[in-house]
């Protein structure tokens, strides 16, 4: 079955999925809700209601823009509640902030102008998370082209350091660490 009968049949990953959407932008949380129709999607337009629902909720999935909300403060809050977290902006789409994505835990980083293909790309990074494989190494996979038109064909040069290492530790980066070291899951046999 693809991903788009999957989608159309209501079978897909993110079917009955509980999922925070956050951003301060309500057209950006109208589309979100639209888009994911077969998820369960509560929101949030601030950091304050964000924040209280993260640390109220059960979420699947949150979905966070990082102006306005405080996103990468929330993604903090996530990731030690054991929610995978994806970014999603528009005004802070730099290297600064898709470094601190990683670093913090986030699954993924997506600019709004892919939006419109957030079911796609969150079925495949959802996916990739489930069997085991990098949604990161998906992600670059997929919007690699976009980021280095975006900033600049040697982007990475700036900080290859760190790039060199991310691209050495797609499974065991520092956000996916981060992750495991908030998931009680694991936690909890002392891994």
């Amino acid at each position: 079955m693809t991903a788009e009968s999957n989608h159309l049949s209501g079978k897909g990953i993110l079917a009955g999925k509980r999922i925070l959407a956050v951003d301060d932008e309500n057209d950006i949380l109208e589309t979100i809700v639209d888009i994911l129709d077969m998820a369960e999607v509560d929101t949030a337009r601030d950091y304050d209601s964000a924040s209280a629902k993260i640390r109220t909720g059960r979420y699947d999935l949150a979905i966070l823009d990082i102006m306005g909300v405080d996103g990468l403060t929330l993604l903090d809050e996530a990731v030690a509640m054991g929610i995978p977290t994806v970014m999603l902006t528009a005004h802070a789409v730099n290297p600064e902030t898709l470094m601190a994505s990683i670093r913090k835990g986030a699954i993924s980083y997506l600019p709004k102008e892919t939006l419109i293909d957030l079911d796609d790309l969150l079925e495949a990074l959802l996916g990739a998370q489930a069997a085991g494989k990098p949604p990161w190494k998906l992600l670059f996979d997929r919007l690699g082209g976009y980021f280095d038109e975006r900033f600049g064909p040697d982007w990475k040069a700036k900080d290859e350091t760190f790039w060199s290492d991310f691209s050495r530790n797609w499974q065991v980066g520092r956000g996916i660490q981060a992750r495991l070291k908030n998931d009680p899951r694991v936690r909890d046999i002392g891994v």
